[in-house]
């Protein structure tokens, strides 16, 4: 039982920034603009979050913004230019990437000041589920807070209804008076703060190094749990931990002495994205 607890309780810091990331996207996407830049958005919210917490002590709100104004290139190039997003968003990855590796050389092999897991009062002394969920550092809590509001701002706000309708008829929502142009930017800079926070959270809660390309391809999960979760916040939250669930799982083998290749466990995480995504479809 306790391996088991030890798996799920991975699985929920594992799935986190995957969450983080997907429900940035999520409201991104209702804006009807779509965003594959995530992955380079997460690292540049990994290496500022960093350098600034060696810095300040405190890197968290600075990687937000920094991936926040990187994400508005992709708005300018979008909303404003109207290129197209599929290259966009692949050209923001490239720039993510190398930008976030030179910038990060620097900062290889230092250790910041990160996030320490700790009981959420009562909550963590539920059995079973206050170990998995109530267990974990603050950025895990603010996730849950995060979707939580997220989804209320999408079906329970007119904010968010009219994000929505900007997102299935754009003419429509023009005709009634909404600034289709400014709710796009503003929804593609709030997918750029929770990748950002994803970002941030790789860098100073599940790890507190920096390495380059870090996020190993977690962005690009996430672009496909968007898909999966069919762009609903709920679907998107219990969908990150099980996309989490199958690293924590690959992880707890490898330690486990399994004679499987380590690089084949690696892949599942992968894998499992690709299955998912075909029955998604």
């Amino acid at each position: 039982m306790d391996t088991i607890i030890s798996i799920l309780t991975a699985a929920v810091r594992a799935g986190t920034p995957i969450l983080m990331a997907t429900q940035g996207e999520i409201v991104a996407e209702r804006s009807g603009n779509m965003n594959l830049g995530i992955e380079g958005m997460m690292l540049i919210g990994a290496m500022f979050g960093f350098s600034i917490s060696t810095m300040t002590g405190s890197g968290l709100l600075g990687a937000c913004i920094c991936a926040m104004l990187f994400s508005l290139i992709h708005a300018v190039l979008t909303v404003t230019f109207r290129v197209n997003q599929v290259v966009s968003g692949l050209s923001l990855n490239f720039l993510g990437t190398g930008l976030s590796s030179v910038i990060g050389n620097a900062y290889i092999g230092q250790s910041a000041n990160g996030f320490q897991p700790f009981k959420l009062g009562v909550l963590g002394d539920i059995p079973v589920i206050g170990s998995i969920f109530f267990n974990q550092d603050a950025l895990v809590y603010l996730s849950y807070v995060m979707s939580v509001l997220i989804m209320l701002f999408l079906y329970k706000t007119r904010a968010g209804m009219a994000l929505r309708s900007v997102g299935d008829n754009p003419f429509a929502a023009d005709a009634a008076g909404l600034s289709v142009n400014g709710i796009r930017y503003g929804a593609v800079a709030f997918g750029g703060f929770m990748s950002g926070m994803a970002g941030a959270y790789i860098s100073l809660a599940y790890t507190t190094l920096w390495q380059p390309a870090m996020t190993a391809g977690k962005g690009w999960i996430a672009v496909a749990l968007v898909i999966f979760a069919q762009w609903n916040p709920a679907k998107a939250l219990y969908g990150a931990y099980l996309f989490g669930g199958i690293t924590a799982l690959q992880l707890a083998i490898q330690i486990a002495g399994a004679t499987i290749s380590p690089y084949i466990l690696q892949m599942l995480p992968y894998v499992f994205t690709i299955l998912a995504l075909c029955i998604s479809m």
